[in-house]
């Protein structure tokens, strides 16, 4: 990789951008799904914010390899954004029942942590999010490379 493939362009901005706004309309989207008693809290911010990584790392890197590539590499994106937002979601819950002290140990821990992502993943099943997420990321994909051809 050339020092250069590092450097911020208008493609990485756009997809990252891009994958922020996914991020947060799929947050938006999950909320009524939930049970009403859920408190979000940062939910909107913290996914906007790893749409935000996720479109500039995962996208930004592979791009300028056309227009066939940049869908599967949109999805690629979106892709990354859920299992990253899974993992800080899971997390953060796994931290909040830890100190209720509800695991024994660390091992338990960890295990209740892919417990609450596989729980969370249910609400993933939803036709509209899924329609958005996979839209979004080939759109995504597209626009990127796109402002890549053009302004690279």
């Amino acid at each position: 990789m050339r020092p250069s493939d590092k450097m911020p362009t208008a493609a990485r901005l756009v997809a990252a951008l891009c994958l922020a706004a996914i991020g947060w309309i799929g947050s938006d989207l999950i909320r009524p799904l939930m049970p009403p008693e859920t408190n979000f809290g940062w939910f909107n911010y913290v996914n906007a914010g790893l749409g935000l990584v996720c479109g500039w790392w995962i996208i930004g890197n592979r791009l300028g390899t056309g227009y066939t590539d940049a869908i599967s590499t949109g999805l690629t994106g979106v892709g990354g954004l859920v299992f990253w937002a899974l993992f800080a979601q899971s997390f953060y819950l796994m931290i909040m029942q830890a100190l209720d002290r509800k695991y024994k140990g660390p091992v338990e821990g960890i295990m209740g942590m892919i417990d609450n992502a596989l729980d969370y993943g249910q609400y993933l099943l939803n036709w509209p999010l899924a329609i958005l997420l996979v839209g979004g990321g080939i759109v995504t994909g597209l626009l990127a490379e796109w402002f890549h051809r053009r302004w690279s």
